[in-house]
């Protein structure tokens, strides 16, 4: 009797979100931002050159181990996907800003206008 005839998978693990609908853009400045500001006033304008009319859907700031929705984590304690990322895809976000490699990330949806 194989280990498959003894343990039946009876249901899929858990998979992170779909990330195949957002563009991600990973930006390296020359020189190590100074801070959390620095590093959203650079996401804002790329997300502004790719995006136009846009919203801030949530981030995260490794330096202060901070995010936004504040408190979104507290949901994934047991998951390998922060809540951040989550909000963000789930919230229709289709940009992710990742500055200097994690330190800080940013989601994006644009706005679009009624005409």
């Amino acid at each position: 009797m194989s280990s498959e005839d003894e343990y039946p998978v009876s249901c899929p693990l858990p998979t992170g979100p779909d990330l195949s609908k957002l563009t991600v853009v990973e930006l390296a400045p020359a020189e190590r931002l100074p801070d959390y500001k620095a590093a959203m006033s650079l996401a804002n304008a790329e997300a502004e050159k790719r995006l136009g009319e846009n919203m801030l859907l949530s981030w995260y700031d490794r330096d202060r181990d901070f995010e936004s929705p504040q408190h979104a984590s507290e949901c994934h304690l047991d998951s390998a996907v922060p809540g951040y990322v989550d909000y963000g895809v789930y919230h229709g976000a289709t940009l992710k800003v990742d500055v200097e490699q994690g330190r800080f990330v940013f989601f994006y949806l644009p706005v679009e206008m009624p005409e």
